[in-house]
């Protein structure tokens, strides 16, 4: 098949089946295999990756993108300006639009510089923490333009270092292998973030996802009018952005637990970096059990935070995940005062905010509690989310009051 006149060079077309066009006009930037018109363009016919020319289903090119045939996810649009396609000038001029957002938004560089669709660029994530850069990629489109991905941050931002954090398992439903590894300069094995006038010291190498968790950056602020004099709970504490975010606004004593040794570590040395290490203490243990364990002691809390990783990750994983929601949160009531206040979180995108509202409720009601809602929060705001493409709105935040019925 030929392209349309108005398609640009160099890029295989890949039509769609009639009516199929209908969501990409609406402005989202995904393509599913079974909307794709086979029998004009066999997947057969495409390689991992390679660069493609969207058209409707009567020849008309609606933009440029990649393609990865042995996807269900298959095609991510890139852009629908025919005159500026998919390539390295791309890229550099996508990077410039999404750092302008961001030094809107912050004062110091420590943020998400791109966040994949949010920013027109999909399967590509960076952090940024001052003069570093933290990088993923998930798609095998983007894994073939690694190298200019390099370039362009190196033209926009000129970072000191750049490494990939390419070991995300979802790099396997792309048939990419999994890797951490340099991609220019030489990164440390330590960088500090600076959040509000508090410094943490994380590992881009081997810390948690691409090593710090922006998205939670404005619900912790929030955390500031409610944990003056209050004795805190942080479960699954990570490197202690949440407990010593209280510990430094006033908590009187703040528990990290986590699971993970190296975690917890650092979570002490990022205390004593802030100067609240007599406040904080930590503990290694599955949250379940540490919860099961302050339960049978009776002990009690002012506040707890619950901010696990994603139970829900596939549709297929919803029943159980939603009520590992429900466990976890209903055990934290437990252990909290008999005026305390709950904050829930839930990463999982398949969780709606409706559902896990409803679970807190369910939790609250079993215990014979009552449960008000005095906040809601989500992901940041260098998580720009497109209103077309709701996948990319994944974070909820609930501060709720628990009391006696």
């Amino acid at each position: 098949m030929s392209l349309s006149p108005s398609s640009p060079p160099d890029f295989a077309p890949l039509r769609l089946r009639k009516d199929e066009d209908r969501r990409l006009r609406a402005g989202h930037l995904w393509v599913y295999s079974n909307e794709i018109d086979v029998e004009a363009t066999p997947l057969r016919d495409f390689q991992s990756g390679q660069p493609v020319a969207i058209q409707a289903s009567n020849g008309k090119t609606l933009g440029t993108g990649y393609i990865n045939p042995h996807a269900l996810l298959c095609v991510r649009l890139i852009s629908r300006d025919l005159d500026h396609p998919l390539s390295p000038s791309l890229l550099v001029h996508r990077l410039n639009v999404a750092l302008s957002l961001r030094e809107r938004l912050y004062n110091r560089p420590f943020y998400r510089l791109v966040y994949g669709e949010g920013d027109g660029l999909p399967g590509l994530i960076v952090d940024r923490y001052g003069e570093w850069c933290v990088a993923q990629i998930t798609t095998a489109g983007m894994e073939r333009l690694k190298d200019d991905i390099v370039a362009a941050l190196q033209k926009v931002l000129k970072p000191a270092g750049i490494v990939w954090r390419n070991d995300s398992r979802i790099r396997e439903l792309e048939g990419l292998e999994r890797y951490v590894a340099d991609a220019a300069g030489e990164m440390p094995d330590s960088v500090t973030v600076e959040e509000e006038g508090l410094r943490f010291q994380i590992s881009p190498r081997t810390g948690q996802k691409t090593g710090w968790f922006y998205d939670q950056r404005e619900n912790r602020a929030r955390l500031d009018r409610y944990v003056s004099g209050r004795r805190v709970l942080d479960l699954f504490s990570y490197v202690g952005a949440w407990g010593i975010r209280a510990a430094a606004r006033g908590a009187r004593e703040v528990l990290c637990v986590d699971s993970s040794a190296a975690a917890l570590e650092q979570a002490a040395v990022n205390a004593t970096l802030n100067g609240v290490g007599e406040q904080l203490r930590i503990e290694r243990s599955d949250a379940f059990e540490a919860l099961k364990k302050f339960r049978e002691a009776r002990e009690h809390f002012d506040v707890v935070i619950v901010d696990p990783p994603a139970f829900v990750k596939r549709r297929k994983d919803f029943k159980e995940g939603a009520l590992a929601y429900r466990r976890l949160n209903e055990m934290a009531m437990q252990v909290l005062e008999r005026d305390g206040l709950l904050i829930s979180c839930s990463c999982s995108q398949l969780l709606s905010r409706d559902i896990l509202i409803q679970t807190l409720l369910q939790a609250a009601r079993h215990l014979d509690r009552n449960l008000v809602i005095l906040e809601q929060g989500r992901q940041g705001p260098d998580h720009p989310v497109p209103p077309a493409i709701p996948e990319t709105d994944y974070l909820k935040m609930i501060v709720a009051r628990v009391l006696p019925a």
